[in-house]
């Protein structure tokens, strides 16, 4: 997913960054500082980790549903 994000022009990821801002706060559970388009990717990164290593397979398969959706809506 980052490559693709760091690929897509700046108009378009402006525009789809509210929906990782969405997925990014659901895995934080709390409010979490927008950083802009630059970083948004990582604090994804860094929360799915944090997810998964936390939950273990309990959460893997709806997060990676949720994560295939993200993914296809950037295209």
């Amino acid at each position: 997913m980052a490559q693709r994000w760091q690929q897509l022009p700046l108009g378009h990821a402006l525009s789809c960054m509210p929906l990782v801002r969405d997925v990014v706060v659901e895995l934080a559970a709390r409010d979490v500082p927008d950083l802009g388009p630059a970083a948004v990717i990582d604090q994804l990164t860094v929360l799915v980790y944090d997810t998964c290593a936390s939950d273990g397979a309990s959460s893997a398969v709806p997060l990676a549903d949720r994560l295939a959706d993200l993914r296809r809506a950037l295209a």
